[in-house]
């Protein structure tokens, strides 16, 4: 009873916490947004004139940058971080751990006097050399060749991270073996602008409109869950795992709909005002917070910015959100699915092509049927997400998103297209001859006088759909949300490129002698005739959809085992290849790292859940069943009816037999495991390993729902999912 009592002081004390004033209030966000980030405006301010326009060509255009201009930009660089108290830098890059790496070197170096002074040359800049031989390469280089090189990014600006003993300056970065090969995320998403860019300024004057660059933009919604930060600790599968291997279904979780969008918990607003805050200052422009479905759980969305930057501020909100939480008492939960039997959570990346002067691309005009460039461009973007469904699946396939996937929450593995009711329409008329009309949206009457009427959309949204087109952009429903959004971005980019570049050439071809009306209407014809299987408006979570999709075609890849090996595919290595976004090495060395994680992730899950099982939960069942054992047969001895104790002793004791034989069966199927690669290996854990987990699992829920509270030795859902 004595450790019951501490459990609830420690919550109490958690709950409690009162962090230091914050001062929210005391600034405007135009104050204080990219305060920490060196904008383009302040490196403008302190750039002689030449090196500035040379630098605008660099990130505007993707024109190669001179050594000159390099050592100007380290000039300023150092500094506007120093005058703002930077000691040290780190070429901050993005390996394929999924997360963000950093080694710090100091401004200071000594002189001939004996003291010191702060040096940053262009060549610091733009090289780094950390050691690689720990970061996943996927066979790229063997183990023992360590150098790996860092190379400044100049279109993703430089910003400060501050800590209360300090300041220090970061460098966004790729990061590529001796070889020159992509160890990172970063790297192919560049690549890939690249190819887009290519391919849509050809399309583009072919409809008489110029642009510096075609750029993809991204803005992606980040949900996540919080709790009492006292709760990891005793949790040994949520500190390794990042989620709840164990856990009964509370009495109430989120049955009652009251968690969505309802009035944010005082704690929890005041550690998103501060995180906003450090957003803000970091430049990262966040527009949206409100309560997710699930009890605990929350939302935050930025606004649209180029992909390239936004793939970096994506991971530097996850940074802030789990560094701030801490300052609260707070845990913050990035993980797909930390309670079993509640809402998970994504990562809805909306993606956009837009030209560098702020035309978008996707965006419909008054009559969508009317707006030629509009139709080319939304048609594109089917036609690749219909060719190449595999490696849009394989974009969001890792261990934590395959408990989201087809669970009805999340959309299912089957990758299909919403477009309203409007858009379809459309594209029927186009198929089947040209369009003449577009159904309109209208007014939406709300029933009363005293409410306005509202203009109605012409088409309703679909959260079922894995890849929705929301007015102006399409939204990628399917990312997990403790993910990169840069390799999803990677592959839409280029899809994307392929499927306008065919067009561009159907175009060109279709065009000689005809109208571009005539001539565009013909390629829309044919395009969408090839893709328009994808399109589907229907309920993504049916059982009709998945004979449906199977009808059509579509792949239907349900675990993450399944999708991966179809990225060594012969056509997708020649499809990156084609577009200079990754060689044949460096798409199979992704193959390997992303199954070799998926395969050291439920390692990680087995080896914790039975570790929870053997030396927590049958310990304390058994000292449990003890006391039942005493209290029957004290019963017995006063002359008393206890048919009630000896039930419950036998319910116990047959909930701690399961358990020990499946736990028995787990070590029988590990000791069996045959394979003779890793995709084998990753395919035979998640067909032969996990279901005994669940096994495991059901029966220490079991017990949980029967063994006393005081002897239980795991915090439960009821006490983790409602912060006060």
């Amino acid at each position: 009873m004595a450790k019951a009592i501490q459990r609830y002081d420690n919550l109490a004390a958690a709950r409690n916490y009162k962090p230091g004033k914050t001062n929210n209030s005391s600034m405007e966000i135009s104050e204080i947004f990219g305060k920490n980030t060196l904008t383009l405006d302040k490196l403008e301010e302190r750039l002689p004139k030449a090196a500035w326009k040379d630098l605008q060509k660099t990130i505007d255009e993707g024109e190669t940058l001179n050594n000159d201009v390099a050592d100007a930009v380290a000039l300023a660089m150092k500094d506007w971080a120093t005058e703002k108290g930077a000691t040290h830098f780190t070429h901050w890059f993005q390996p394929l751990t999924g997360s963000t790496a950093e080694k710090h070197d100091s401004f200071i170096t000594p002189n001939q006097g004996g003291g010191a002074m702060a040096v940053f040359s262009g060549k610091d800049l733009i090289q780094g050399e950390p050691d690689a031989s720990s970061f996943p390469s996927g066979g790229l280089r063997p183990t023992f060749e360590a150098r790996g090189y860092t190379a400044w990014d100049p279109t993703s600006p430089a910003f400060l991270i501050e800590n209360e003993n300090g300041t220090y300056l970061c460098i966004p970065t790729a990061f590529a073996s001796w070889k020159g090969e992509a160890l990172d995320h970063k790297t192919p998403l560049l690549r890939s602008n690249d190819a887009l860019d290519k391919a849509a300024k050809v399309a583009l004057e072919l409809f008489g409109v110029e642009t510096k660059r075609a750029v993809s933009t991204v803005g992606c919604e980040q949900e996540y869950f919080l709790i009492d930060q006292e709760f990891v600790y005793r949790r040994p599968d949520i500190l390794t795992s990042g989620r709840t291997l164990v856990g009964a279904k509370p009495p109430r979780g989120q049955e009652l709909d009251d968690h969505y969008f309802g009035s944010i918990p005082e704690r929890v607003l005041s550690f998103m005002l501060e995180a906003e805050r450090e957003l803000y200052k970091l430049g990262i422009p966040v527009k949206t917070r409100h309560n997710e479905v699930a009890p605990s759980q929350y939302e935050l969305a930025p606004i649209f910015e180029m992909a390239n930057v936004a793939a970096d501020h994506q991971q530097l909100t996850m940074m802030v959100l789990k560094k701030t939480a801490k300052k609260y008492g707070l845990e913050c939960l990035i993980h797909e699915k930390p309670f079993d039997g509640l809402n998970g959570s994504g990562k809805h990346l909306n993606w956009s092509l837009s030209t560098i002067e702020g035309n978008n691309l996707l965006e419909p005009g008054e009559s969508p049927h009317e707006n030629m460039k509009f139709l080319f461009f939304f048609t594109a973007v089917l036609l690749g997400v219909y060719r190449h469904q595999d490696l849009m699946r394989i974009a969001v396939a890792h261990a934590g998103n395959d408990h989201r996937l087809g669970a009805n929450e999340a959309p299912p593995a089957i990758i299909s297209s919403f477009i309203g009711d409007q858009l379809h329409d459309i594209v029927e008329q186009l198929v089947n001859g040209g369009a003449k009309s577009s159904k309109q949206g209208g007014l939406l009457g709300l029933g009363t006088p005293v409410l306005p009427h509202l203009p109605k959309h012409a088409g309703d949204r679909n959260r079922t759909s894995p890849f929705a087109f929301t007015g102006n952009k399409f939204e990628f429903r399917a990312l997990g949300s403790s993910q990169s959004p840069s390799f999803p971005i990677v592959v839409l980019n280029t899809v994307v490129a392929e499927a306008i570049e065919d067009m561009t050439n159907d175009l060109k071809k279709a065009k000689k002698g005809e109208s571009i009306e005539k001539a565009l209407g013909k390629v829309l014809r044919d395009r969408l005739k090839e893709c328009r299987n994808v399109i589907f408006n229907g309920d993504g979570y049916s059982d009709e959809w998945q004979q449906e999709a199977e009808k059509r075609g579509l792949l239907n890849l349900k675990t993450t085992p399944d999708a991966i090996p179809y990225l060594a595919k012969k056509e997708n290595i020649e499809f990156f290849e084609h577009f200079k976004v990754l060689n044949e090495r460096e798409v199979l060395s992704r193959k390997e790292i992303w199954t070799e994680q998926y395969i050291t992730t439920r390692t990680i899950e087995v080896d914790t859940i039975e570790s929870i099982a053997k030396t927590m939960i049958y310990p304390a069942t058994v000292r449990y069943i003890s006391e039942l054992s005493k209290a029957a047969k004290q019963a017995e001895k006063m002359g008393l009816e206890n048919s009630g104790s000896k039930n419950m002793l036998e319910k116990v004791n047959n909930g701690l037999n399961k358990l020990g034989d499946a736990l028995d069966k787990l070590a029988d199927v590990q000791s069996k495991l045959e394979y003779s690669d890793s995709s084998e290996h990753a395919s035979k854990v998640e067909s032969e390993v996990l279901p005994v987990m669940t096994e495991i699992r059901d029966a220490i829920d079991f017990l949980e729902r029967y063994v006393a509270d005081d002897y239980w030795p795991l915090p439960v859902y009821r006490e983790m999912l409602f912060i006060k």
